[in-house]
């Protein structure tokens, strides 16, 4: 069935632009979902968004007064399809479902009507560190000793920010919520909007007396010795979180992560793919033909290994359990394969010659 827009926004045909856009902010005030109760607000605030949409719009709201909702593309989900929220609805770009009231407003002032926040000290930033290690290292794990230069908790003040003998007290300036609030005017009318007290920067408590080795921030530079181990099976870039090892908050904040991010150097010979190893092994025509016994890299070094009679070029040999360690699983490893590459010389001795053409010779072969 067909929906009258003009009559779900309560205004006349003959409404003006403003007198639309009036109506849509007047009702959309009353049937937002988290702001009314109604069981039926959701679908009610959906068809406002639907009917706003096609009215604010002059081509769209011209077809709709010659063909009806048809024009305008309806049907089931009304415009912008079934299920497709409500992108476009509110001026400024409102978009993606209901979202809060909040979410609304954010978009209204532009990120700074959050609603109410926790107070307290802030949390200490997150600490990356780039460690760079052996390619052998990364196959069966290492130990290292990291010396960091950070901001330590103050050992003047245990890391609060208050001298001796003094406290804390709440901030008279927010009453310790931490944040203060405003009234602001705004399309749906007066709206409340948070911001961080800025006489406790949000913390909601203010420090009485100051610690005088770090000037009431609770942290100072320093220095911190950590050991860190590297489990086997790393790959490049692989972050390794150390959980609360990051840097102190303000006023005893909580500590950050350490971040220690993997840089594996490159071996010779060997490379990985995925927790399998590949290399590839030069052979001359004699020893991929008759077979022989040669020597193969591998992550714990070289190894003899031996070759088949009649092994092809371009073939893959495979290993079980020779490659990589799984990190997450470390009895879990991945294979060595070996690429086999037969080398044909460029130059014949004489003896050389003479075999190979005999060789031909035995399989009737015509020489150039």
């Amino acid at each position: 069935m067909a929906r009258d827009f003009y009559a779900i926004l309560g205004v006349p045909k003959s409404a003006s632009a403003d007198e639309i856009k009036k109506a849509f902010r007047k009702a959309a005030q009353k049937y937002h979902p988290d702001v009314s109760k109604a069981p039926d607000a959701a679908v009610k605030f959906k068809e406002l968004n639907d009917a706003y949409q096609v009215l604010s719009d002059t081509e769209q709201r011209t077809r709709y007064d010659r063909f009806g909702e048809a024009g305008v593309g309806g049907g089931a989900g009304g415009p912008g399809g079934a299920g497709g929220g409500f992108g476009g609805g509110f001026p400024g770009g409102f978009q993606g479902g209901f979202g809060s009231v909040e979410d609304l407003f954010e978009g209204f002032f532009g990120g700074a009507a959050r609603g109410s926040r926790r107070s307290g000290p802030p949390p200490g930033d997150d600490l990356r560190y780039d460690l760079t290690i052996e390619f052998g290292e990364s196959i069966r794990g290492t130990t290292r000793e990291l010396d960091l230069a950070m901001r330590v908790a103050c050992t003047g003040c245990g890391g609060s920010g208050a001298a001796k003998g003094s406290n804390t007290k709440e901030c008279d300036g927010c009453g310790g919520r931490g944040e203060v609030r405003t009234v602001r005017q705004t399309m749906l009318g007066q709206m409340a909007v948070s911001a961080p007290c800025a006489k406790c920067s949000g913390e909601g408590r203010v420090i009485e007396k100051p610690c005088t080795s770090c000037r009431g921030e609770g942290r100072i530079k320093g220095t911190k010795r950590l050991r860190v181990e590297v489990p086997p099976g790393v790959d490049d870039g692989t972050q390794i979180r150390l959980s609360g090892q990051g840097e102190p908050g303000r006023h005893g904040g909580a500590t950050g992560n350490l971040y220690v991010v993997i840089t594996v150097k490159e071996h010779p010979q060997l490379v990985r793919d995925g927790i399998d190893l590949l290399t590839e092994i030069p052979l001359s025509i004699s020893q991929a033909a008759l077979g022989a016994r040669v020597m193969i890299p591998t992550a714990e070094g070289e190894e003899e290994y031996e070759i088949k009679a009649g092994t092809q070029p371009g073939s893959e040999l495979r290993i079980k359990g020779r490659g990589a360690p799984n990190v997450r699983r470390p009895n879990q490893r991945g294979d060595l394969r070996i690429h086999v590459v037969v080398e044909v010389p460029r130059k014949l001795t004489r003896e050389q010659r003479h075999a190979l053409e005999s060789f031909a010779d035995a399989n009737g072969e015509e020489r150039g």
